[in-house]
């Protein structure tokens, strides 16, 4: 299967080379790597231009934020199947998207997310938070449960059939994607007991308290822009829930 990996950026010139080098490097060869640029105004496209021969489509054009960014990208996507690395982030070793390959075919689920760890920004083999996520089950996420979206592979169909993101939420809508397709669609998801992706800190819904509190409030705007209904402790539940993964190993 060819699976095409989306990045997005914007003016991450110090960081965005990484994050290239560990999808050119993998072991698997059907891979479409597109890259969405929001037009930087640092040397981002100066670093994704000498690996232009190694990627499929580089778009840098003013857009309306990340998630506006991400849809350009599934939109050109061509792969049965569909992953988002962004510009701060890497893959954890060359074996990534062969693995996630074998886990879709073995199982024949829809989607397929993994672990992750976080990183200090300019030390990433330094890890400050392990996001250990578990088998899905319906109903998880009202108990405060959510994949790491960075690990989370969907297949290109379901972006087609059940919508991409949603451009009203500024931080929370790869929450409601995901609510979306597992929780309203019930799409298959299987988990793969590994980490795939290093993300270094600093990510926009945590940056601050008052992003923080925005981010609450556009969780229980996802939840109601779906027609599903929260238990009264869910958004509560889901940002004391990642406390554990400031100890979890």
């Amino acid at each position: 299967m060819r699976i095409s990996i989306i990045t997005i950026a914007y003016n991450s010139a110090e960081t965005i080379e990484a994050t290239i080098q560990s999808v050119i490097s993998q072991d698997y060869t059907h891979v479409e790597y597109i890259i969405i640029d929001g037009a930087s105004k640092d040397a981002t496209m100066d670093v994704v231009d000498r690996y232009r021969d190694q990627i499929a489509v580089v778009v840098s054009e003013p857009d309306q934020g990340i998630y506006d960014a991400m849809n350009k990208g599934v939109a050109r996507a061509t792969g049965e199947i569909v992953g988002i690395l962004n510009s701060d982030d890497f893959y954890a070793d060359n074996t990534v998207l062969s693995n996630v390959v074998a886990r879709f075919n073995e199982s024949g689920a829809e989607a397929v997310y993994a672990d992750l760890v976080y990183v200090e920004r300019d030390n990433p083999d330094k890890v400050v938070r392990y996001w250990k996520s578990k088998p899905y089950k319906p109903g998880m996420f009202r108990k405060g449960w959510m994949p790491a979206h960075p690990t989370f592979f969907l297949k290109n169909e379901c972006y087609r059939t059940h919508g991409t993101y949603s451009t009203e939420l500024r931080s929370a809508a790869d929450y409601e994607l995901m609510l979306r397709m597992l929780e309203k669609h019930k799409i298959s998801a299987v988990h793969l007991p590994r980490v795939l992706t290093k993300m270094r800190v600093g990510g926009q819904s945590n940056v601050s308290l008052k992003n923080r509190i925005r981010a609450n409030k556009e969780d229980r705007w996802a939840w109601k822009m779906n027609g599903l209904t929260p238990a009264w402790y869910t958004l509560t539940v889901k940002p004391l829930s990642k406390l554990s993964q400031f100890i979890r190993k």
